[in-house]
């Protein structure tokens, strides 16, 4: 893939995010979606490249647009593979909350799994975690190993979990060892991309969460030289046959980092409300500052993007 790609990619999270980021705070989740989404796919068809979406809004009878197997980009240029979620945290932003952000991960063909939209019980660590973690071990054990790669008392550890019934034991079993918890209400690609920033305070990740979401931060954590293991949660058959349609025959299977977004990767996003690692969009009289992440898993390059928008010279969101 041409490096180039990568701030084209970029401008298309910024859009989103900065159509979205309208709506934070105004407890209208749909309105904030469908803004991003409007913006992302607008802006697409400007990168010269041949992509089909492979995590995306969902099926073509439920998403008109950014739908699992839409081509996007201009037609012209290299054939890829993209996951994305134009507004990841839209709860967050509704109510005017932290890491809410507009996220896209963009491979080479065939690179992506092409994960169903149901749950995926998820670890996730920064580089020191690498190869230390196991997502079949318990949390206890994971976090007394964790804490010995990082040279640090296991108190010392803050583990992220989604504040959710189905972890309540999950999260007392952490509280017993004695590390520290950040409960978060939505959006777990940024906390997991948070626990590769040694200035997040996070450590590792717990839980389950969406599966589609786990993809984009394996293809995210590839690039920042941290490990993701994931395993689907069906909730019922319906979800097991659209599993292996899609190519998946082991439902137990444990997805490594490199099976769940493998190759040459790229990742970007923009910060819409401001979080642990971006920091949100900021209107002006003028247009708009937006603070984006562009990586690479080929050179291990991590760029974070400061950019003004002048809305008297390009379209107005």
């Amino acid at each position: 893939m041409n490096r180039n790609l990568a701030l084209e990619f970029v401008r298309v999270t910024e859009m989103a995010a900065i159509a979205s980021a309208r709506w934070m705070g105004r407890g209208d989740e749909k309105a904030a979606d469908q803004a991003a989404v409007d913006a992302m796919r607008q802006m697409l068809d400007s990168v010269e490249c041949q992509a089909t979406v492979v995590i995306g809004e969902g099926e073509r009878d439920e998403a008109p647009m950014l739908y699992i197997g839409e081509k996007v980009g201009s037609g012209n240029g290299p054939e890829l593979e993209i996951a994305l979620d134009p507004l990841e945290g839209t709860t967050v932003c509704a109510h005017g909350g932290y890491n809410s952000i507009s996220v896209m991960a963009i491979a080479e063909k065939g690179n992506l799994l092409h994960a169903p939209d149901t749950y995926m019980k998820k670890i996730a660590v920064g580089r020191e975690g690498k190869g230390v973690v196991d997502i079949n071990e318990s949390a206890t054990e994971n976090l007394k190993r964790l804490a010995e790669a990082k040279k640090c008392r296991l108190q010392d550890l803050t583990a992220v979990i989604l504040d959710r019934e189905r972890h309540y034991d999950l999260i007392e079993e952490v509280r017993t060892t004695g590390a520290r918890i950040q409960l978060i209400g939505d959006g777990d690609v940024a906390a997991s991309i948070a626990c590769c920033n040694p200035n997040s305070g996070n450590d590792i990740l717990f839980g389950t969460g969406g599966a589609p979401e786990g993809v984009i931060s394996a293809a995210a954590l590839r690039c920042m030289g941290g490990d993701f293991q994931g395993i689907l949660q069906p909730r019922n058959e319906e979800e097991i046959s659209r599993a292996k349609a899609m190519g998946i025959d082991d439902i137990n299977k444990v997805f490594s980092i490199e099976e769940l977004a493998s190759g040459h990767v790229m990742f970007c996003a923009t910060g819409v409300t401001t979080g642990n690692f971006l920091d949100g969009v900021q209107f002006t009289p003028w247009g708009a500052r937006t603070h984006s992440i562009v990586m690479r898993s080929k050179s291990g390059t991590i760029r974070h993007i400061s950019a003004e928008h002048h809305f008297d010279t390009k379209p107005r969101y």
